[in-house]
């Protein structure tokens, strides 16, 4: 799926589980990533998110093109938590998606929950130092 974000070609063609997060990325099946992640049930992508403020319908765009294949969707806000824009959560409400936002770490751990019951999750994770 070719998107608006810098790359047609997903890190991962499958979703897995987040080994481990820190020093400004993750480690998840077998690789290593530097930077934000964005995960999906068909692959998982680099996410040119660095802060809250990225959040946007644009960086949001490939969670809202899954409404049909998405129940919910975690955003990782890094270390501190934080506040989704009104406008962006109505959109999650008009694509049928749940959206959730928590620190990094808590969405790291609940995208491995909902993934190991084979649930209909994303996720955006914003990478921490």
């Amino acid at each position: 799926m070719a998107d608006d974000l810098g790359s047609d070609a997903p890190h991962l063609p499958t979703p897995a589980p987040i080994e481990a997060y820190g020093n400004g990325g993750f480690r998840f099946g077998g690789m290593s990533h530097r930077g934000s992640l964005v995960c999906f049930p068909d692959g998982m992508w680099a996410w040119p998110v660095t802060t809250m403020v990225d959040v946007t319908e644009k960086t949001l765009a490939q969670a809202f093109a899954r409404g049909d294949t998405l129940d919910v969707f975690l955003i990782g806000a890094g270390r501190d938590p934080a506040l989704l824009a009104p406008r962006l959560r109505a959109m999650f409400h008009e694509h049928s998606i749940s959206v959730d936002i928590m620190t990094t770490g808590a969405a790291v751990r609940t995208y491995n929950v909902l993934l190991g019951e084979n649930r209909r999750a994303g996720a955006g994770l914003i990478a921490v130092d």
